[in-house]
């Protein structure tokens, strides 16, 4: 048996994009008359166009050479904006398209959701579905059977159970088609970014089950728009963009890479216009940094180490006593904290003018995984007057390795809060007797 569940091999997907080009003949538009009269003389010429129009083709590759080997128990990220080809990418996997080039080889059972409406049919119901979705993927009715329960548990839509699915909500519809395809023991589990239908409490549930699902060493390929969920999830993530692969290695290496851009860094902004960058006539805003323990720029940060947070300015006049401070927010928008300057040097002393640096570090096994945003700000103190507040003026991530020696210990499952501080358990025993 073959070591690996997926095998693409130089996968391209081709589509022809039409053009029309229409002749106007001096007018914005041609009349009705106009229109049949030229569909008429393009069949005549055996052609189908309208209005005289010629058309025009060209190529859009949607995936193009792309090319990987994922083994049994992988549990793999695909990222990419927009446009990359990812939704593609699983398509042409799931084989409900076929390649213009190249060769997808599967090793096993695959179950896919792709997007709202795959895999049931309208007219029958819940039940019915899952009994069809089961023998699709070549199961047993008794296999089923032992697994129905847990399924519509899992789903939430026991009281909708016997309705057709056409009259579910695309909620509904989500959990019930998650539900199944978690739950039917394919050896690979591809799931689009349609999860983000649901609510969060779902979300969360269905990222919980997906991890069972790689802990019992079945394929898992995810695709999300969400980097906490893919840092989470995956310890090997593949960054598509233009329908190629840019980057495919370890996730916090490659998510780090796309939230960059790939050029810029999300973890460091920098104003070098002094014309553009925020201030008022005290101080100017001229950078701001994420920076890991070595000190350096870094737009991922492990769980378990400090991060420093940095803003450099210009104080353009003396005689101000400065209070730097900055506000940290979670992608859920929830504001963490706000930190402001309290060091001792410079605390109720005028500042003269030049160029410089504050920074405030965050401990490590503080912070929860996922993005984090950094708002950077500076007021004067008595009297009290704004100078600039830079709303998002850097981000970063924080992951968890599960190396077992974080906050989380052993614990594999979704842990919820904002924060994550390791604080010091005892333990002893007070008797011996039972």
């Amino acid at each position: 048996m073959s070591n690996y569940s997926i095998r693409a091999e130089g996968l391209s997907k081709d589509y022809l994009i039409h053009h029309a080009q229409t002749q106007l003949n001096n007018a914005q538009y041609r009349t009705l008359r106009d229109q049949i009269a030229g569909v008429a003389s393009g069949i005549l010429r055996g052609f189908g166009t309208l209005g005289g129009s010629g058309m025009t083709h060209s190529t859009l590759h949607a995936i193009n050479d792309v090319s990987f080997d994922i083994t049994h128990g992988e549990v793999v990220g695909i990222i990419g904006r927009n446009g990359a080809g990812k939704s593609t990418l699983l398509k042409v996997l799931s084989r409900i398209t076929a390649p213009t080039r190249g060769r997808a080889t599967i090793y096993g059972r695959m179950a896919s959701l792709l997007e709202v409406g795959t895999g049931f049919h309208p007219e029958l119901s819940g039940r019915e579905n899952v009994y069809l979705n089961g023998a699709i993927l070549g199961m047993h009715k008794h296999e089923i059977d032992r697994k129905f329960d847990e399924i519509v548990a899992f789903a939430e839509v026991e009281k909708f159970l016997d309705t057709p699915v056409k009259f579910y909500s695309s909620g509904m519809y989500v959990r019930l088609a998650f539900a199944v395809a978690a739950h039917l023991e394919p050896d690979i589990l591809i799931i689009d970014e349609v999860l983000a239908v649901g609510d969060a409490r779902f979300q969360r549930k269905c990222l919980n089950k997906m991890q069972d699902v790689g802990a019992q060493g079945r394929t898992v390929l995810f695709v999300s728009h969400s980097m906490s969920a893919i840092m989470r999830m995956c310890q090997r993530t593949i960054l598509l963009d233009s329908g190629k692969v840019l980057a495919d290695g370890p996730s916090d290496q490659v998510v780090s890479d796309y939230l960059s851009g790939g050029s810029s860094s999300t973890a460091e902004r920098i104003w070098d216009d002094p014309a553009q960058s925020p201030g008022a006539e005290v101080a100017r805003l001229r950078a701001a940094r994420i920076c890991g323990p070595d000190g350096n720029v870094s737009e991922s940060i492990d769980i378990r180490q400090p991060v420093s947070l940095e803003m450099e300015y210009d104080v353009l006049r003396d005689g101000f006593v400065l209070m730097p401070n900055m506000h940290l927010y979670n992608d859920q928008g929830t504001h963490l904290f706000t930190t402001i300057d309290v060091d001792p040097e410079w605390r109720h002393r005028q500042r003269p003018a030049g160029r410089w640096v504050s920074r405030a570090q965050i401990p490590g096994n503080l912070l929860a995984e996922g993005t984090h945003f950094v708002n950077v700000s500076m007021i004067t103190n008595d009297p009290v007057i704004p100078q600039f507040h830079e709303r998002e003026a850097v981000a970063f991530q924080v992951y968890d390795t599960m190396d077992g020696d974080s906050a989380r210990g052993d614990y594999g499952s979704q842990m919820g809060g904002v924060v994550r501080p390791m604080l010091k358990w005892e333990n002893r025993r007070i008797s011996t007797k039972l």
